[in-house]
Parts: structure tokens; sequence; C-alpha cells
């Protein structure tokens, strides 16, 4: 089962579908993995109901930062902003569906944080937000 997860990582990571930049723009947010060096940036579009109607994602970095970013981004068109705020890196983690290891666990939750950060309106974005 592992092996289906990491195609599909891969196949997001070679040919995403989210990936670029929304202008006019919501909200857009973006912060890196010191770690590691990848980076992330996020924007989005609210329509009159409080619902995320467009979403993209544009930076750098593993596969796993790039494939979770464009995973996250496919499954939060839609869904109300306050939902978004509420997401666990559970949620993420699911997405995935592979075990990951500490270092590699910051890589997959770098698009959480700079979403919840913009969703949130804050200047910078906290570890704590995808706890």
């Amino acid at each position: 089962m592992d092996d289906l997860y990491r195609e599909v990582i891969i196949e997001h990571y070679k040919n995403p579908t989210y990936r670029g930049r929304l202008d006019p723009n919501d909200i857009s947010f973006a912060d890196d993995n010191p770690l590691c060096g990848d980076h992330i940036q996020i924007d989005l579009r609210i329509d009159k109901d409080g619902k995320i109607s467009d979403a993209r994602f544009d930076g750098h970095g593993c596969a796993i930062s790039q494939a979770s970013a464009d995973l996250l981004i496919e499954s939060i068109i839609g869904r109300p902003l306050d939902e978004v705020k509420a997401m666990t890196r559970q949620h993420v983690l699911d997405l995935l569906g592979i075990d990951l290891g500490p270092v590699r666990l910051k890589c997959a939750l770098l698009s959480l944080k700079v979403l919840k950060a913009g969703a949130y309106g804050l200047g910078e974005a906290g570890d704590d937000l995808v706890e």
C-alpha cells in the first residue's frame, strides 16, 4: 500500500495541479522550512459565503513538501475558511498516506503551517499552528 501512496506523492510532485499564483487574491502567505530550505506560498480567494473558491501554491523543495501542498490545496477548495482553520496535521498525513520521520514531517506540514497562518492573518507562522 505504501508504494501506491509513494506513486501519488511523486505524481503530485512532478505534475502538480494547483501550482501557480492567484492575482488578485484575498489571502497570500509564504514561509520556509529553515531545516531544508523548502519554501511554500499559498494564495486563496474567498467567496462571499466565506468559502475558498480558488487556491494555488508556489514554491520549491522536496517531493514531500511540494506534493503535500498540492494535495492540501486540492482538499480545501470549496471548504469554509473556518473549517480550514481547524484542520490538524492528521489531515495532511492522511492525504500523504505514509509514515514520516521527524525531518520529513516538517516538510509535509509546511503547507498546512502556511495555510493556517494566512487564514488567521498572522504576520509569522508558528509551528504551533500544525499541532
